[in-house]
């Protein structure tokens, strides 16, 4: 399987492996939880837009305004093809929580093409992040076709 490269505040790290495909397969909800063993988003390139959540845990305050907000705008999500994976363990860190090194609470857009398109630390609005994926080449090719 590929590699996929992502960006963290100490420099690139390699993180490889597989989510199992028929987990990907057999999961049509907008909203995951990150299986603890997952290496790589491979098994949703070229057809998913995953958001990851980082938090210490489901009660965070950044990590409940950010669900809070997602979930109103799930209709939207679905448009974009956007699948929200979000890991809540930080004591049993899986690789891709190692690979992105969150503090805290992050937010990290990863594109279609399997590329991280936007990384931080702080809520984003909906609005913000539809911005984002709506100036990127494929999404403009999706709404024109």
């Amino acid at each position: 399987m590929g590699r996929i490269h992502m960006r963290t505040k100490l420099g690139v790290a390699v993180v490889a492996g597989a989510i199992a495909a028929t987990q990907a397969a057999s999961a049509p909800d907008l909203f995951q939880t990150l299986p603890a063993d997952a290496r790589d988003l491979d098994a949703m390139r070229w057809e998913k837009r995953p958001v990851l959540l980082f938090a210490p845990s489901k009660d965070h305050p950044d990590y409940a305004r950010q669900m809070d907000m997602l979930l109103e705008a799930k209709a939207a999500l679905a448009e974009r093809d956007i699948v929200v994976l979000s890991d809540l363990d930080d004591r049993t860190p899986s690789p891709l929580r190692q690979g992105f090194q969150p503090g805290g609470f992050k937010f990290v857009l990863v594109g279609k093409d399997g590329g991280v398109k936007l990384e931080q630390d702080a809520v984003l609005t909906p609005e913000e992040l539809f911005a984002v994926i709506d100036r990127m080449p494929m999404r403009r090719n999706e709404m024109r076709n």
